[in-house]
């Protein structure tokens, strides 16, 4: 173990302070440790060895073990084993020396965060100290935000009695307390995370992480650093090693959506995953083993895209163990009322379950719509209408201008009132989809645009409520 330059102790505080407890037979490294570990703003346990280490584990809970891997008394590995085993949210760190890699790679398998290969630096060990200090972070935001979601949203409470919502509800409750890979199919907005949320939620693994990734919103470069990780030094850019999220989702679900827009390199690691679950970071010669859960999702035609090559064959059949189909909201229109009442209270319209936020005439114009763009499209009408309204119930004239007169099946370009080029823009996509029958590929030729500009455009669009 190495100090800065000129013998300087490293004194910035990273992210949180952190409980640690440091193992190791060199009495150097535990005079060092003991010295340096609280600069860091940490509080530190250090222990001559591992039997030491292990009656200290009993008496304590720790955020992170720093253990070396050949000690006397016990090994790393048993140090580690036993603060897993007493404490599953504990992180472990080994420390090694060049001749026992192998050992190191092993710890790696065996879910340990990271290791370091003495003789290692101060700026090391406390880099290693901030990934974990951080990741611990976000877990604890995911579970903060996951209670909020709950007390908003009711869980991953699926709304709706139609036949169509119903076989869905069927088919969470069969896969979701097996270890299966599911596909769920449905248009944008037709709430395909939500289900993604309701098969973790109803599994084994619901106190576990839910991580939600979509592959179409990350730049190609970045994706494979994003799901997988990366060392330091992996590429231009790369100054500090990286978490990846298969990592970050470890003992629970990674849910991948829009899985068409993987580029084919990642879809090679991602089919090595669900195959051996072993992931390799970008710039590690190693891998390492994850549990992980993968739930996928698209609005693609995934065997369109195999026949012309965009998509992989073999991964295709292996994320295709269980599919879910979910029906677009036009195919289930006697949940509209009820989606809308639980989108009323969800925004505050309604400070009791029994309240009527609606005029019926409301619900009427709300049943006779189209819905291109799903409940997503839904759930932003009532948010516009509940701006615009002041008291008493919603009525029609708080809903967007397009409620206003009678709809034919197919949108139509409108010419009575001044519209705005992106209005112009989302009724174009919308009519030429409704053409098509929801036929994205068929509607991005007719439009003379590319498939994923169209898929952009229909993400980044807040909800035809505010655009059209």
């Amino acid at each position: 173990m190495t100090g800065e330059q000129g013998g300087m102790t490293i004194d910035t505080a990273p992210h949180q302070r952190l409980k640690l407890l440091f193992a190791d037979d060199e009495r150097s490294l535990q005079e060092l440790m003991r010295l340096e570990l609280p600069q860091m703003g940490h509080e530190v346990t250090v222990c001559p060895d591992g039997s030491t280490a292990l009656a200290a584990l009993e008496k304590n809970t720790y955020d992170c073990v720093l253990v070396d891997l050949d000690m006397p008394g016990a090994g790393g590995i048993e140090v580690i084993t036993r603060a897993k085993l007493l404490s599953p949210e504990t992180e472990a760190v080994v420390l090694t020396g060049k001749g026992s890699m192998h050992s190191a790679i092993e710890a790696l398998r065996q879910g340990t965060f990271d290791y370091l290969t003495k003789p290692c630096k101060l700026t090391e060990v406390r880099a290693v100290l901030e990934r974990v200090a951080r990741q611990r972070e976000l877990t604890n935001k995911y579970r903060a935000l996951k209670q909020r979601l709950e007390r908003i949203e009711g869980s991953s409470e699926l709304i709706g009695q139609s036949a169509g919502i119903e076989a869905v509800r069927k088919l969470i409750a069969k896969v979701a307390p097996t270890e299966s890979t599911v596909l769920i199919l449905g248009d944008t907005g037709t709430g395909k995370e939500l289900v993604a949320r309701a098969v973790h939620d109803q599994s084994l693994r619901a106190e576990m992480p839910f991580v939600p990734i979509n592959c179409g919103a990350l730049p190609e470069n970045l994706i494979e650093s994003e799901l997988f990780g990366h060392r330091k030094g992996a590429f231009t850019g790369a100054e500090e090693h990286r978490v990846g999220l298969f990592q970050v989702a470890n003992g629970g679900t990674l849910f991948l959506d829009e899985i068409g827009e993987l580029p084919k390199s990642v879809q090679a690691k991602l089919l090595r995953f669900l195959e051996s679950g072993e992931i390799r970071r970008v710039g590690d010669n190693e891998s390492f083993t994850c549990d992980v859960r993968v739930v996928c999702a698209t609005n693609r035609d995934l065997t369109e895209m195999v026949a012309e090559g965009e998509f992989r064959e073999d991964l295709w059949f292996r994320i295709n163990t269980f599919e879910i189909a979910l029906p677009p909201l036009r195919e289930r229109i006697e949940d509209v009322p009820l989606l809308a009442r639980h989108f009323a209270r969800r925004f505050g319209a309604a400070a009791r379950e029994g309240d009527e936020p609606f005029a019926p005439q409301t619900l009427e114009a709300l049943s006779a719509h189209h819905w291109p763009g799903n409940v997503r499209e839904l759930a932003n009408v009532i948010e516009h209408a509940l701006i615009l309204r002041d008291t008493g119930p919603i009525t029609p004239e708080h809903l967007p201008r397009r409620f206003t007169s009678s709809e034919a099946p197919a949108l139509t370009l409108k010419t009575t009132a001044p519209m705005t080029l992106r209005e112009l823009e989302m009724e174009a996509i919308h009519h030429a989809l409704d053409r098509h029958q929801g036929n994205k590929p068929k509607a991005a030729e007719e439009l003379g645009i590319s498939l994923k500009t169209l898929y952009n455009k229909l993400n980044q669009a807040t909800s035809l409520g505010k655009t059209a």
